[in-house]
């Protein structure tokens, strides 16, 4: 039997241990999985585009897993009451090709970008950095905050949005958790007044949410919203000058921030951090740049956790997706002699 999460069942487990722990153990996965990126086999993600917006199929496998996602990103779709991004994904053996489990990716997939974005800043940010800002406070924006909160202790928070629904939703989001939550009236005062900055905009085409002279020394930044082709965040100038790590090569050159620039201005991949292959921050003036795409390895993190999860707290449902036993493993046809 094929185990199903629904939404309803993250959100049964998230109450079971806590969203602090999910993000902790989720992180801690992140790392442990990107230190042995050598073991997987890795693949730009399949997009297909549409004048509309981007359906993409992630895959990525071991020796003894596979997982895939399937999501969108359609900018316009909150227009008429959907979702700009909605997922699926699956967990499958790789011994057996048996699928172990299907799951909902939509909270997944903002959990996990968040989970990254906190990895990336623990190795790139300064330690005693804990000011965090954050613009765009879209649908990424409290698991970004809170991901940053829970695992390095940002408490002090600064926020903007050209949308003033969207700061207030955030900031009504975010009331229970005992942050200091500062509102600005501008990107600029938020990458001035802050330490780790996110940047999370669903802006068309080459934007400049950051301009350079606004950047003091140390600050490190996560750009996530640069997500696609023809779509990214920073001035180029200015990430030229930054110190860039980036997720895998062959994907962020297509959608990353450094498609504007070019891959000699690539310090390091992620993983090289997390498996000590290269420092992270080597200096308090340095400005560090995780040039985020979303890559489908913190899909098959995010899975496997919930898969082990789901079976110690017993939550899901075990549907018959494919059949389980035969007494001839050739003789497919009898599964419908009850039918005729």
């Amino acid at each position: 039997m094929t185990r199903v999460i629904t939404i309803s069942d993250v959100k049964a487990l998230i109450h079971k241990i806590g969203l602090e722990s999910f993000f902790l153990r989720l992180i801690d996965r992140l790392e442990s999985d990107y230190s042995r990126w050598e073991d997987f086999q890795k693949w730009p993600r399949h997009a297909c585009y549409y004048p509309q917006g981007v359906i993409e199929l992630m895959p990525v496998s071991d020796e003894e897993y596979y997982a895939f996602k399937y999501v969108n990103g359609h900018p316009e779709n909150p227009k008429s009451g959907k979702l700009t991004v909605v997922a699926m994904g699956v967990f499958a053996s790789a011994l057996n090709g048996y699928p172990l489990l299907i799951s909902e990716m939509t909270l997944l997939t903002a959990l996990r970008t968040a989970a990254t974005s906190a990895l990336a800043s623990k190795h790139l940010a300064r330690k005693e950095g804990k000011r965090f800002g954050i613009i765009g406070t879209g649908s990424q924006s409290e698991f970004q905050t809170l991901a940053h909160a829970f695992a390095l202790g940002c408490t002090e928070i600064r926020y903007f949005d050209t949308d003033p629904a969207a700061m207030e939703k955030f900031a009504h989001n975010l009331r229970p958790f005992h942050l200091e939550l500062i509102p600005c009236e501008s990107a600029k005062k938020v990458i001035k007044e802050s330490d780790i900055v996110t940047t999370a905009t669903a802006a068309h085409g080459h934007a400049k949410i950051i301009e350079g002279e606004w950047v003091r020394p140390g600050t490190h930044i996560n750009g996530v919203g640069g997500d696609s082709p023809g779509k990214t965040e920073m001035d180029p100038e200015f990430a030229k000058k930054c110190k860039i790590v980036i997720e895998h090569l062959p994907q962020t050159i297509e959608e990353g921030e450094i498609q504007q620039i070019g891959t000699e201005f690539v310090y390091a991949e992620l993983w090289e951090l997390a498996a000590k292959r290269k420092k992270g921050r080597e200096s308090d003036q340095e400005i560090t740049l995780f040039d985020s795409v979303g890559f489908a390895l913190e899909d098959y993190s995010a899975l496997r956790l919930v898969r082990e999860l789901s079976e110690t707290y017993n939550l899901g449902h075990k549907l018959d997706m494919i059949p389980e036993t035969l007494a001839n493993p050739k003789n497919l046809f009898s599964l419908l002699h009850e039918a005729l």
